[in-house]
């Protein structure tokens, strides 16, 4: 039972979530870090975000079942009963959103609420079902996270909070459609209006193309603001360029799996290393 409750958080995209989380925290705080703060934070967004990722799951238990990267996700719920799975998620997400706003501050309560309503409403009711903009408008929920841990320190909203909101939200598009471009046809059998289904392949390359290029005037931003440093710079810029021009270059390539494929892995190592980078090399108070 336990097992099956922890895999309806999605624990690989939960740990990624509660990171950014940590980082917007850090970068708030100048190496001026309350422990306390942070820990109160990093439970509150985790159950938050959890509470997400099991009513995700329990609303498309009919659709992930016809694909291969989500079908056992049907098994756990069934293991559970559907009527728990709901509630479960409904107690983990009220837990820590009464957490965040008592514990922490009103603001970062708020803003996690605001990331669960986008996740759940926006994208997983209406869009995911209706729309190719569900990867780009619900990115609004996937960008969140690091502006809950930066709010935690602030609480308030500044452009501090708008730059990590940028930065998540810019990469989210292109780091899902090149999953979306290998799996297209899972998509398409499960009725997904994904982008690459609908507009095809080569319009869904062409769309990536300023998502990718404009995280590079976001990591300028940070920087010339004085939110970090250097280093940060010089990383985020080269590893940018190379995703830039790994991107340009499904143009031309004919082998999309395999490019998608390769898009997929520099996306996720991008936001890695950007996110390491920007904790070591945040400015001093």
């Amino acid at each position: 039972m336990l097992k099956d409750m922890i895999a309806l958080t999605k624990p690989g995209l939960l740990r990624l979530n509660v990171f950014a989380v940590a980082v917007g925290f850090w970068v708030a705080s100048k190496w001026d870090i309350s422990w306390i703060s942070l820990l109160m934070v990093l439970i509150g967004s985790t159950l938050v975000i959890a509470s997400a990722c099991v009513i995700n799951n329990y609303w498309d238990r009919e659709l992930d079942q016809k694909m291969e990267r989500t079908k056992k996700r049907i098994d756990y719920i069934n293991h559970l009963k559907p009527k728990f799975v709901l509630g479960y998620g409904i107690v983990l997400g009220v837990v820590g959103f009464v957490l965040l706003y008592f514990l922490v501050n009103p603001l970062s309560g708020w803003m996690a609420l605001l990331g669960w309503f986008a996740y759940i409403v926006i994208y997983t009711m209406w869009l995911k079902r209706s729309s190719t903009w569900s990867t780009s408008l619900g990115g609004i929920a996937g960008a969140m996270p690091p502006v809950i841990g930066y709010c935690a320190v602030t609480n308030q909203i500044d452009a501090g909070a708008w730059l990590l909101f940028a930065l998540l939200f810019l990469w989210q598009p292109p780091h899902f459609w090149s999953l979306g471009i290998r799996r297209v046809e899972e998509y398409r059998a499960a009725g997904f209006p994904l982008l690459p289904v609908v507009k095809g392949v080569k319009r869904t390359k062409v769309q990536m193309i300023p998502y990718v290029f404009l995280l590079l005037p976001a990591v300028f931003l940070l920087y010339y603001y004085n939110y970090v440093g250097l280093v940060f710079l010089l990383v985020s810029v080269i590893g940018g360029l190379i995703w830039f021009v790994h991107t340009l270059s499904g143009l031309k390539t004919q082998d999309n799996e395999k490019w998608a494929k390769v898009n997929f892995l520099i996306s996720v190592n991008y936001l890695m290393v950007v996110f390491i980078v920007m904790v070591a090399n945040t400015t001093w108070s």
